[in-house]
């Protein structure tokens, strides 16, 4: 196990393996993630409103269900799916509302499924992609391998020189630090792409994130 594996990084710079999001660059290429999201989701839904709402719940989920990267095979995936199902859950609301203005069939609702979408993979991977020049080297490229080219475990562990366990926990470290690239995409302002912003639009956003927070518990 490396130096860095064992006691982390003197670099100031970095903070659990992800630069701090002060760096210029690095707030770039958090505010460049998010807009690739929305630009996927504007398109899929042709409104800049709903597709504003779904990234926040996209991104609320993500954060809450961080736990289960332990179990699934790579965050690309995992991210899709969440993703997936939360456009499914906001289409869904929205027959509800229609339904109940135009008094609609209840079962067209249970029937209703989201048409099979070709681009969702590569909005995951476009978003991934913009995130993981913020992590340190080796984080960054084992999330590419494992979690986006989907190479196996072992033959990670062969090419690199190390064990199966480091590759394994260098994973783990890897996906925290890019769960915490996530976190800060979801507080970024869309209008002035900084953190802790505090105009009208910001602070609305924040407050519907609470809100999802506390729908979901």
């Amino acid at each position: 196990m490396s130096r860095d594996d064992d006691h982390g990084t003197g670099d100031e710079r970095w903070e659990g393996g992800a630069a701090k999001p002060h760096d210029a660059a690095v707030q770039r290429a958090i505010v460049e993630a998010r807009q690739e999201m929305l630009n996927f989701l504007r398109n899929r839904l042709r409104d800049h409103d709903e597709a504003e709402d779904v990234l926040q719940r996209f991104s609320v989920r993500a954060l809450e269900r961080a736990s289960q990267l332990r179990d699934v095979r790579t965050m690309r995936g995992w991210l899709g799916k969440i993703l997936a199902t939360t456009i499914v859950d906001h289409q869904r609301d929205m027959i509800r509302r229609r339904r109940r203005e135009a008094d609609l069939d209840p079962e067209s609702l249970e029937d209703y499924m989201a048409e099979p979408d070709p681009d969702l993979d590569v909005a995951i991977c476009n978003c991934l992609y913009r995130l993981l020049p913020t992590l340190k080297d080796e984080y960054a490229d084992i999330i590419w391998r494992a979690d986006i080219l989907g190479e196996p475990r072992d033959r990670l562990a062969a090419s690199l020189g190390t064990s199966l366990n480091n590759v394994t926990v260098r994973l783990h470290r890897g996906r925290r630090a890019l769960r915490k690239r996530l976190e800060q995409m979801c507080w970024t302002c869309p209008i002035h792409g900084f953190l802790d912003c505090h105009c009208e639009k910001a602070e609305r956003i924040r407050a519907q994130h609470e809100a999802i927070s506390r729908e979901q518990k």
